[in-house]
């Protein structure tokens, strides 16, 4: 039997909990229902039978209906000639709703598929909607949504607040275990209390399911989270972006694959392979992306493959990916390139021959470094640098057992 999500139940219910209601719709091209039914459409279909009124829409990073492919892209909004709403971006000149933006509205109805890691921008549109909800007295609703890699499991250092960003605004940890709206639920009583908050749960999930275990459909939520088992690499896969690897953006399988012109795949491999990581293999690969970092140059690295899904751990994975490479072409600085240290790529641009940490700026961060940003903290980086993979572990799962204590609250 299939997982009932919110957006279906309210569904079933005909609407009657919005009706007469002014409302503005937090979406994406995944929004969908049982049937792949956007949720724009059945609003409209709502608002035809006069049960309620579309009065805004907003989108998330990627557009409303993702179509900018890649990452840290801006855009900006127009008028949906469907439903006559305007259509506001929440990632350009501003990613927290206007105050005008809200004028008129009724409720705030959230209902963008997350994946379960911190990084992933959608979660903190919630948050700076919630905030400005808070702020003018809007009442805030979540269409909630299985967590696709699993309610249960939990990994990675929590993030401190001296590093937040719009990959990670608040303390939750990398892998958060949690849902939507069991993050509203926490954001809410942790900082916003003033908050009117309701999360239409979802019926029949089993916390331990996989998105392709729930019978929901999977529309990839962004143009690089194609499959469920995009989302599972990605809480260890994001912290590529942070380093001179490509991620593999460009590529059919973004985060699985990773590599650079400059590295061995197979020597990669087989130091990873030996050090006997739970749940994967790391298959040599030879790829070319077509955009992206180190577009069009032909590089070597691995394909990562998941080969039990409940032993296998993302986040302490890639930090042991990160190490490997360190290991095998020395850590570079980025920031002042020595002669002999760099070769120049087809498309002319001159490039570090190895590892090296990405300079700021990141995520409309500046001043930091980023993987300093998508670590959460200051201590991951040079702990990679000169601390075994186990004493990284060790600090990281200190920080997220800390947490559990909120989780559960926001769980029950």
């Amino acid at each position: 039997m299939s997982v009932v999500i919110g957006l279906d139940r309210v569904r079933d219910h005909h609407f009657h909990e919005f009706l007469g209601q002014t409302v503005g719709l937090i979406v994406n091209q995944a929004s969908v229902g049982r049937d792949y039914r956007h949720a724009l459409e059945l609003f409209h279909q709502a608002q035809q039978a006069a049960t309620l009124r579309i009065g805004a829409i907003f989108g998330p990073e990627h557009g409303l209906y993702g179509h900018t492919q890649d990452n840290m892209i801006e855009w900006e909004g127009e008028p949906d000639p469907r439903t006559g709403a305007p259509v506001y971006s929440l990632y350009g000149r501003l990613r927290k709703p206007a105050p005008e933006w809200l004028a008129g509205l009724d409720r705030l109805v959230f209902d963008i598929p997350d994946i379960g890691s911190r990084y992933y921008t959608f979660v903190w549109t919630m948050a700076h909607a919630m905030e400005a909800a808070a702020e003018h007295g809007v009442p805030f609703t979540v269409f909630d949504r299985p967590n696709p890699i699993d309610g249960v499991t939990v990994e990675g250092p929590v993030l401190e607040p001296d590093f937040a960003s719009f990959v990670g605004l608040y303390p939750v940890p990398t892998r958060h275990g949690l849902t939507a709206g069991e993050l509203a639920r926490y954001l809410r009583e942790r900082y916003l209390p003033g908050l009117d908050l309701s999360v239409v749960e979802p019926l029949g999930w089993d916390r331990e399911m996989y998105a392709d275990q729930t019978g929901v459909p999977w529309v990839p939520p962004s143009p690089n989270m194609p499959t469920v088992e995009t989302a599972m690499v990605y809480p260890g896969g994001c912290l590529l972006e942070a380093t001179n690897l490509s991620e593999g953006r460009g590529t059919t399988r973004p985060f699985e694959t990773f590599g650079a012109p400059w590295l061995d795949g197979w020597a990669l491999a087989d130091d990873l392979n030996a050090q006997g990581l739970e749940g994967v293999f790391f298959r040599p690969i030879v790829f070319e992306p077509t955009f992206n970092k180190h577009k069009g140059e032909v590089c070597q690295g691995c394909f990562l493959h998941v080969t039990d899904r409940h032993a296998f751990r993302p986040w302490r994975t890639y930090v042991a990916v990160i190490q490997a490479c360190i290991r095998q072409t020395g850590l570079h600085d980025s920031s002042a390139v020595p002669r002999g240290s760099q070769f120049v790529a087809a498309s002319g641009e001159t490039h570090l021959k190895g590892f090296a940490w990405k300079q700021p700026p990141y995520e409309y961060v500046h001043d930091r470094m980023p993987i300093d940003i998508l670590a959460g903290n200051a201590w991951l980086r040079p702990m990679i640098e000169s601390s075994p993979l186990s004493e990284i572990e060790e600090r990281a799962d200190a920080e997220s057992e800390a947490f559990e204590h909120w989780r559960l609250r926001a769980i029950t």
